[in-house]
């Protein structure tokens, strides 16, 4: 049965990606084909969660520490321990027998159970005949005579057949949103983050804001994390050293007249700090949002250099490009000559494209973007190259109930996190 694992303290291997999970088993589901640990540990750390459950084709490789024995009382009234025997694998049919570990390879994918009771070339004697199956086969079961005094720990290893897909990462949920849009990503450690769309998004912060997260606060934020992930993205402390200040990496940054403008001037004046060559372009408008106005006055005060005409950008290839065009409120932004203009000279330039907080559409972007960074909850946006990452605002639990989502951070010790597919 299935609750023949329940106990047992296992380690399972999910792969480069995604590491090494070792806890103890929770429950087994022949159904969905998945197993949970409870008290689990990643790499060799205490996970953030109480279980996580795995599903069998992410599984590379698991590994028995601690298996469970099974008592059994006889009439005598003494007690018997019945111990895992020789492993039948399912893809040869033939018997494996070793003092230390057993191995057990299933072809079709499937979580299935040591068998117990397969008699071994020593003569070893069977005991009675018991349910140990997950599927539920009836085999047999008898002790296994270790000769080796050393080898006190019991290992079970299963493998997945080599036609598995590999670097599907191992999930599981804590963060649930109202409104399902389809689109979902994970962390690193698995931890499923789904999208959601503008207007839960847009929810989310006016609610923040309610509570005293003002929108100067979110941008300054923004800019804290944006600049850390374009800093490491620019070659961190291999580059960015006071002894050299002559190789001084040249970002620039293409912001439009609205907030998500503004939080590009925000990233733009932490990077001048760090001594980085920004470059801001900002179009001429008669007149400018509020919070565009105030990140312009600071950025004024470093040595950031501000341009409005496409003619004042380099020609040749800078260090990294900052694309904050795009507004979520105004689409027709892409038609103006201005925001064409210097779409273009961005896709000539060259450079890798940092995206901050681009807004969901049909239509593809207008610079391609190496990376992508969202704020708080990511939005559904389409399948691209682009490699998403995730920016914590500081937007407290409580205010994400109050939008209806049940938040768990994803966030661990970072501020800035990388997403994945699911």
């Amino acid at each position: 049965m299935a609750t023949d694992w329940v106990g047992s303290v296992v380690s399972i291997d999910c792969g480069a990606t995604l590491g090494v999970y070792q806890g103890e088993v929770s429950s087994v589901d022949h159904v969905s084909q998945t197993i949970s640990l409870k008290h689990p540990y990643h790499n060799g750390v205490k996970c953030p969660v109480p279980e996580v459950t795995f599903s069998a084709m992410d599984i590379k490789d698991l590994k028995f520490l601690d298996i469970q024995n099974k008592v059994n009382k006889t009439s005598a009234g003494k007690d018997t321990a019945t111990e895992p025997s020789s492993i039948s694998t399912g893809r040869h049919g033939q018997t494996n027998k070793t003092n230390h570990s057993h191995a057990i390879t299933n072809s079709s994918g499937s979580i299935s159970n040591p068998r117990r009771g397969s008699s071994n070339s020593r003569g070893t004697t069977q005991s009675t005949p018991r349910r140990s199956n997950i599927d539920g086969a009836s085999s047999n079961s008898h002790k296994l005579q270790h000769h080796n005094t050393q080898a006190e720990q019991k290992t079970q290893s299963y493998r997945h057949d080599e036609n598995i897909l590999e670097g599907k990462p191992v999930t599981y949920r804590q963060i649930t949103v109202p409104q399902y849009v389809g689109k979902e990503y994970c962390t690193d450690t698995g931890l499923v983050v789904p999208s959601v769309p503008y207007e839960l998004h847009k929810q989310l912060l006016a609610a923040a804001e309610r509570w005293g997260l003002s929108l100067e606060r979110r941008l300054e934020a923004v800019g804290v994390c944006s600049s850390q992930m374009a800093l490491t993205l620019l070659g961190g402390p291999n580059r960015l050293t006071p002894k050299n200040v002559h190789q001084r990496p040249t970002v620039v940054l293409l912001c439009g007249p609205h907030v998500q403008g503004a939080q590009g001037i925000s990233c733009g004046r932490h990077l001048a700090n760090h001594e980085v060559e920004v470059i801001l372009f900002l179009p001429n408008f008669v007149k400018m949002q509020e919070s565009v106005t105030s990140e312009v006055n600071l950025f004024s005060k470093t040595s950031g250099k501000q341009v409005s005409s496409v003619k004042d950008l380099p020609m040749s290839p800078v260090d990294l490009v900052i694309n904050c065009l795009d507004c979520h409120e105004n689409p027709l932004l892409k038609e103006q000559s201005w925001y064409q203009s210097v779409a273009d000279w961005a896709n000539k330039n060259r450079a890798p494209v940092l995206s901050i907080d681009p807004p969901v559409s049909e239509q593809p972007q207008s610079v391609d973007a190496k990376w992508t960074l969202s704020l708080g909850l990511p939005l559904p946006l389409a399948d691209k190259d682009s490699r998403v990452y995730l920016c914590d605002i500081g937007l407290p639990k409580m205010v994400y109930q109050e939008v209806g989502i049940s938040y768990h951070s994803p966030f661990g010790c970072k501020f800035v996190i990388p997403l994945h597919s699911v």
